[in-house]
């Protein structure tokens, strides 16, 4: 193993994912309607829509978001990432680099654009426009860190990800974090090695029915069909009924952390929880610790604009720990 390889091994987070540039446009015209399908925004079709202004933040992703969750409480971390060879691309390293992240691993390729999506911003929540460039994906010589943190990644990427399975077949000691996004849902079947071989796998409740083509509100049923997948540890998030996990056959719930604050924007909740749990589980803690700390980056991450700007430090998480109601205890579901 060279130099280069073993200084690469002193990770204690690697993620890799898509990364790009948000543009979030805040909305006051318009309104929202229950369908079958959820909550559909409505604004008028064929009109000139006044917004009320734009707040544009590179370097973000589900993955992005991560390394950053994971850079904040102490980490070494580094992103994996494709990005065009143009100022949008530059934009997004000099951010990450900014916040911690080690940027060696990021390929810049000429000819074609950083990714760019557009946040339709209205009330608490938002809409977004999204377009993944298809740039040349290839998983670099990464060592063996502690955690490797797999997110959303696009359509041209399958082959990649049977590249990071035979890695984890070939380096076990690494441990395997898997947060599917939209494209990886739909290969359940083509991604069977990859669930395999997962150490901990996280998706909300409506992700976890749509893979396992079952619909319940039985969340063990949800727990259990995931873990049958293959992972050693499966969460699955439920909005304001909080998170389930089952780790060393026990199931556990618990609940979100209350309101710091009314919540601003919710882009990004879903990686902060994730990426904390995984960020105490690389310090050596346990999963029933981790996840005690987990919704407390979500809670503090919806009170501000975009995915990062809220991740806290670790002692900003103990402080809220120690604020909590008696009422945010884990739960152990019989």
């Amino acid at each position: 193993m060279n130099n280069a390889t073993n200084d690469n091994s002193q990770f204690d987070f690697i993620g890799i994912g898509d990364t790009l540039i948000d543009a979030f446009i805040k909305l006051s015209v318009g309104h929202t309607q229950e369908t079958a399908k959820g909550a559909e925004l409505c604004i008028p079709y064929g009109a000139k829509i006044p917004f009320d202004n734009v707040t544009v933040i590179p370097g973000v992703g589900n993955t992005a978001n991560a390394c950053v969750s994971a850079s904040r409480l102490g980490l070494k971390s580094a992103l994996i990432t494709f990005l065009g060879d143009d100022a949008d691309g530059q934009k997004c390293i000099d951010h990450l680099k900014a916040d911690g992240v080690d940027t060696r691993f990021i390929t810049k390729e000429a000819g074609l654009p950083t990714n760019y999506h557009y946040v339709l911003w209205f009330g608490d929540d938002r809409t977004i426009l999204i377009k993944h460039t298809a740039f040349k994906s290839e998983l670099p010589d990464i060592g063996v860190p502690k955690w490797f943190y797999l997110s959303s990644l696009g359509s041209h990427t399958k082959d990649l990800h049977f590249k990071i399975a035979e890695y984890k077949k070939a380096h076990p000691e690494m441990k395997l974090a898997f947060q599917p996004g939209t494209f990886q849902l739909h290969l359940k079947n083509e991604l069977a090695d990859l669930y395999k071989v997962s150490d901990v796998v996280c998706m909300n409740k409506e992700e976890a029915e749509e893979l396992l083509d079952t619909y319940t509100n039985d969340m063990k049923v949800l727990l259990d069909k995931l873990e049958a997948m293959g992972p050693h540890t499966v969460i699955i998030t439920d909005g304001h009924q909080g998170s389930y996990m089952k780790y060393e056959n026990t199931y556990f719930n618990m609940p979100i952390y209350p309101d710091i604050a009314p919540p601003y924007e919710r882009t990004g909740a879903g990686d902060a929880f994730f990426s904390t749990f995984i960020s105490y589980l690389a310090k050596g803690y346990d999963a029933p610790y981790a996840i005690k700390r987990a919704p407390i980056n979500s809670a503090s991450v919806v009170i501000k604009v975009g995915a990062q700007e809220g991740l806290l430090t670790e002692e900003k998480i103990e402080d809220y720990l120690k604020q909590a109601p008696s009422s945010y205890e884990l739960k152990i579901l019989e």
